[in-house]
């Protein structure tokens, strides 16, 4: 079983662009709308994934992921996708961790999120210049919640 432990913050300026090693466009739609877990399929390049994680806020959940061919990601994105997001993922290694800055294109353009993933809750971690206030426990920042209520449907960022 995995256990995902992930801070989520939000990003500060253009800083970050020149500090990004690789970038990603990525597209992924929600199987489920609701529950005790979200259920996606994601298309990261050429590589595609189904991604099963409990719906709980905070930095800690059960996180499950399995890879899976790029022609059934596409079908079910086509027949079974629900709700849908469409990023580009910016990796940015900071004091030997890796930052993942997601910007968010279509209905949550203009918002962009960073996430580092931790080995625990507790683990110390250096805070580049760019990354701007936590909003690790805000659930409207989850990409589950941004592909229902975008970003451009909030009243106040």
């Amino acid at each position: 079983m995995a256990v995902e432990i992930e801070r989520k913050f939000l990003v500060r300026g253009d800083g970050w662009r020149a500090e990004v090693a690789r970038s990603t466009r990525i597209a992924q739609a929600y199987l489920n709308d609701e529950g005790r877990a979200s259920v996606r399929v994601r298309i990261e390049g050429e590589q595609a994934t189904l991604n099963i994680k409990q719906a709980v806020a905070g930095a800690s959940r059960l996180e499950f992921e399995y890879p899976i061919p790029l022609a059934d990601a596409d079908a079910m994105m086509r027949t079974l996708g629900g709700s849908r997001i469409d990023k580009t993922r910016h990796r940015i290694t900071v004091g030997g961790l890796e930052w993942e800055v997601d910007e968010f294109a279509g209905d949550n353009a203009g918002l962009i999120v960073a996430e580092i993933e931790l080995p625990d809750a507790d683990w110390a971690f250096e805070r580049p210049a760019w990354l701007g206030d936590e909003v690790t426990d805000d659930p409207r920042y989850y990409n589950n919640q941004l592909s229902r209520r975008p970003y451009a449907r909030w009243s106040a960022p």
